[in-house]
């Protein structure tokens, strides 16, 4: 074996002892309890594991403790922008204490998210978070903490509950377009518990202020296409609509494309607002007004969360609201005319 040239096979901690000048049982001493070892010698070993390009084994270190220091996160669809933000929240609060996410998606269907988990839990995570619509059966057995990040249609029972205010999101959207004089204002929704509360916030915002809400795409899900379709659709119907919010970032697009499509201005003839300000949003391109669902700190929120609980299993799951903000930006303006 060379420091540069090809290795015939992977190094192992007896060539890191043997480079560094000290036992093997030190450099696995270094590796679980670096404290207990004089910097002399740390620096030998670790200094040794860098030229040889060692690293430790996982599996190897689950074994010797009972830890996995892992995460499990399930989601339902990849193409969700909110997964992103989510994902960094949750790692920025669990890797200064040495934990990884390992991630499974679901898809729709209960046996699906039934099966993420149950491979989740085959690698033994020390905690779990649901990003996905929960099945009844898929936390029967389960012994771990878990987390629900987000709206869901329900809650597993003894799982916590961590998410953006979503129906007060709903409702600045509708503020927002109402303080801009739109009276003629469409929504495009989708399933699921996300989705739900924003079409409720939105809904009860305008009916107090005598509006009736053009809603389009209940039942079907919140994609870009899913958000083309709902959008094409208001406009057709109600041509006099000035103003789309739509359920997520991703929905926005469609409905920019829709107005595009029927040479209708933005945000001249029609204003557009998202929700979850997604990368999608701050693009210079598009410079989307949406609603901030906070989604990084409810991801920091839900990965310290666990950490308590995998720390204090008698500490009880919670329920926490984390509030969204309103971030205007070029896709809204006041009605013309």
């Amino acid at each position: 074996m060379t420091l540069n040239g090809p290795r015939t096979r992977r190094p192992t901690i007896y060539d890191v002892a043997k480079s560094a000048g000290v036992s093997p049982s030190l450099v696995s001493l270094v590796l679980q309890n670096p404290a207990r070892v004089s910097e002399k010698r740390r620096e030998a070993v670790r200094t040794a594991m860098a030229e040889l390009g060692y690293r430790p084994s996982r599996a190897a270190t689950t074994l010797a403790s009972s830890q996995t220091k892992s995460i499990g996160l399930v989601i339902d669809d990849f193409r969700n922008l909110w997964f992103v933000d989510l994902l960094r929240g949750m790692e920025s609060a669990l890797s200064p204490h040495g934990y990884q996410v390992t991630l499974a998606d679901s898809r729709p269907g209960e046996n699906r998210i039934t099966e993420a988990t149950d491979g989740l839990l085959s690698m033994h995570v020390e905690g779990l978070v649901i990003a996905a619509e929960p099945s009844e059966s898929m936390m029967a057995g389960t012994w771990v903490p878990a987390v629900v990040a987000g709206w869901r249609d329900g809650v597993p029972a003894g799982a916590g509950l961590i998410t953006n205010d979503d129906d007060a999101g709903g409702g600045m959207a509708a503020d927002h377009l109402l303080g801009l004089g739109h009276i003629s204002i469409g929504h495009l929704s989708g399933s699921g518990g996300a989705a739900s509360h924003r079409r409720e916030g939105f809904r009860s915002r305008l009916l107090e202020a005598g509006v009736e809400a053009r809603i389009a795409g209940e039942s079907q899900g919140t994609s870009e296409e899913d958000g083309y379709t709902a959008a094409c659709w208001i406009l057709d119907h109600h041509p006099d609509t000035t103003a789309l919010f739509a359920a997520n970032d991703a929905m926005a697009l469609g409905a920019l494309a829709a107005a595009k499509a029927r040479g209708l201005s933005v945000p001249a003839d029609l204003s557009v607002i998202g929700y979850d300000n997604s990368q999608l949003a701050k693009s210079r391109y598009l410079d989307l007004s949406s609603v901030d669902n906070r989604s990084d700190i409810v991801g920091a929120d839900v990965a310290n969360t666990l950490l308590a609980r995998i720390h204090d299993p008698t500490l009880e799951p919670q329920r926490k609201l984390i509030e969204p903000a309103l971030i205007v930006r070029g896709t809204t303006a006041r009605r013309s005319g």
